[in-house]
Protein backbone atom coordinates (compact mmCIF):
# COMPACT_ATOMS: atom_id res chain seq x y z
CA UNK A 1 0.00 0.00 0.00
CA UNK A 2 2.51 1.96 0.48
CA UNK A 3 4.70 1.94 -2.79
CA UNK A 4 1.20 3.22 -4.07
CA UNK A 5 1.13 6.44 -2.32
CA UNK A 6 4.58 6.65 -3.08
CA UNK A 7 3.81 6.24 -7.03
CA UNK A 8 0.71 8.64 -5.92
CA UNK A 9 3.01 11.64 -4.71
CA UNK A 10 5.67 11.35 -7.40
CA UNK A 11 3.27 11.30 -10.55
CA UNK A 12 1.56 14.63 -8.84
CA UNK A 13 4.66 16.24 -8.35
CA UNK A 14 5.49 15.26 -12.00
CA UNK A 15 2.47 16.46 -12.87
CA UNK A 16 2.42 19.74 -10.79
CA UNK A 17 6.25 20.45 -12.16
CA UNK A 18 4.44 20.39 -15.95
CA UNK A 19 2.20 22.78 -14.81
CA UNK A 20 4.30 25.37 -13.62
CA UNK A 21 6.26 24.68 -16.86
CA UNK A 22 3.37 25.19 -19.42
CA UNK A 23 2.63 28.44 -17.21
CA UNK A 24 5.84 30.11 -17.87
CA UNK A 25 5.60 29.48 -21.59
CA UNK A 26 5.27 32.65 -23.80
CA UNK A 27 1.82 30.85 -24.79
CA UNK A 28 0.27 28.38 -22.79
CA UNK A 29 -3.19 28.62 -24.42
CA UNK A 30 -0.94 26.67 -27.80
CA UNK A 31 -0.07 23.95 -25.39
CA UNK A 32 -2.96 23.29 -23.65
CA UNK A 33 -4.89 23.08 -27.29
CA UNK A 34 -2.61 20.99 -28.73
CA UNK A 35 -3.13 18.27 -25.55
CA UNK A 36 -7.07 18.95 -25.85
CA UNK A 37 -6.49 17.89 -29.32
CA UNK A 38 -4.54 14.67 -28.66
CA UNK A 39 -7.06 13.48 -26.46
CA UNK A 40 -9.80 14.55 -28.75
CA UNK A 41 -7.96 12.13 -31.47
CA UNK A 42 -7.46 9.19 -29.10
CA UNK A 43 -11.00 9.15 -27.08
CA UNK A 44 -12.39 10.47 -30.64
CA UNK A 45 -10.49 7.60 -32.95
CA UNK A 46 -7.84 5.37 -31.96
CA UNK A 47 -9.69 3.69 -28.92
CA UNK A 48 -12.86 3.34 -31.02
CA UNK A 49 -10.44 1.80 -33.98
CA UNK A 50 -8.61 -0.35 -31.50
CA UNK A 51 -12.10 -1.75 -30.16
CA UNK A 52 -13.63 -1.97 -33.76
CA UNK A 53 -9.83 -4.08 -34.48
CA UNK A 54 -11.13 -6.36 -31.43
CA UNK A 55 -14.41 -7.06 -32.54
CA UNK A 56 -13.79 -7.97 -35.80
CA UNK A 57 -11.01 -10.08 -34.58
CA UNK A 58 -13.51 -11.66 -32.15
CA UNK A 59 -15.86 -11.93 -34.62
CA UNK A 60 -13.41 -13.46 -37.11
CA UNK A 61 -12.39 -16.27 -34.19
CA UNK A 62 -9.03 -14.54 -33.76
CA UNK A 63 -7.81 -13.95 -30.07
CA UNK A 64 -5.93 -11.28 -29.58
CA UNK A 65 -3.40 -12.28 -26.67
CA UNK A 66 0.06 -12.20 -25.17
CA UNK A 67 2.19 -11.93 -28.28
CA UNK A 68 0.08 -9.88 -30.39
CA UNK A 69 -1.74 -7.81 -28.34
CA UNK A 70 1.65 -6.71 -27.58
CA UNK A 71 2.58 -6.02 -31.39
CA UNK A 72 -0.38 -4.45 -32.23
CA UNK A 73 0.42 -2.00 -28.76
CA UNK A 74 4.05 -1.54 -29.78
CA UNK A 75 2.61 -0.42 -33.54
CA UNK A 76 0.41 1.93 -31.99
CA UNK A 77 2.87 3.35 -29.72
CA UNK A 78 5.35 3.82 -32.63
CA UNK A 79 2.61 5.32 -34.78
CA UNK A 80 1.68 7.86 -32.28
CA UNK A 81 5.05 8.66 -31.78
CA UNK A 82 5.80 8.94 -35.42
CA UNK A 83 1.89 10.91 -36.31
CA UNK A 84 3.70 14.55 -35.63
CA UNK A 85 6.36 14.46 -38.86
CA UNK A 86 4.02 12.23 -40.59
CA UNK A 87 1.18 14.47 -40.57
CA UNK A 88 3.38 17.87 -41.42
CA UNK A 89 2.26 19.80 -44.29
CA UNK A 90 4.31 19.76 -47.27
CA UNK A 91 7.68 20.69 -47.00
CA UNK A 92 9.85 22.76 -44.66
CA UNK A 93 11.47 25.89 -45.44
CA UNK A 94 14.66 24.38 -43.89
CA UNK A 95 14.82 20.66 -45.41
CA UNK A 96 17.58 20.00 -42.43
CA UNK A 97 14.36 20.10 -39.82
CA UNK A 98 12.53 16.80 -41.45
CA UNK A 99 15.40 15.74 -43.75
CA UNK A 100 14.27 11.51 -43.86
CA UNK A 101 11.54 9.82 -45.51
CA UNK A 102 9.53 9.07 -42.51
CA UNK A 103 6.74 7.42 -44.43
CA UNK A 104 8.81 4.48 -45.63
CA UNK A 105 10.29 4.29 -42.42
CA UNK A 106 7.49 4.14 -40.49
CA UNK A 107 6.33 1.23 -43.21
CA UNK A 108 9.41 -0.58 -42.84
CA UNK A 109 8.81 -0.32 -38.66
CA UNK A 110 5.34 -1.42 -38.95
CA UNK A 111 6.16 -4.42 -41.78
CA UNK A 112 9.23 -5.61 -38.76
CA UNK A 113 7.00 -5.27 -35.79
CA UNK A 114 4.76 -7.55 -37.90
CA UNK A 115 7.58 -9.90 -38.91
CA UNK A 116 8.49 -10.40 -35.69
CA UNK A 117 5.26 -10.67 -34.07
CA UNK A 118 4.51 -13.33 -36.33
CA UNK A 119 7.93 -15.11 -36.12
CA UNK A 120 7.54 -14.72 -31.90
CA UNK A 121 4.12 -16.06 -31.76
CA UNK A 122 5.28 -19.06 -34.19
CA UNK A 123 8.10 -20.16 -31.78
CA UNK A 124 5.95 -19.97 -29.34
CA UNK A 125 3.44 -22.27 -30.59
CA UNK A 126 6.31 -24.60 -32.21
CA UNK A 127 7.03 -24.77 -28.06
CA UNK A 128 3.86 -25.35 -26.78
CA UNK A 129 3.18 -28.44 -29.31
CA UNK A 130 6.49 -29.73 -28.62
CA UNK A 131 5.72 -29.77 -25.35
CA UNK A 132 2.02 -31.23 -25.97
CA UNK A 133 3.81 -33.85 -27.36
CA UNK A 134 6.68 -34.53 -24.87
Amino acid sequence: MGFRYVTGGVGLMCAAWGGLLLLRQPEPWRIAVWLGAAVAVHDGFLAPLVIAIAALAAAAGVRLRGVPRGGLIVAGSVTAVALPPLLRPGGVANPTVLPLDYLRNWLLAMVAIALLTGAHAGVLAVLRRARRSA
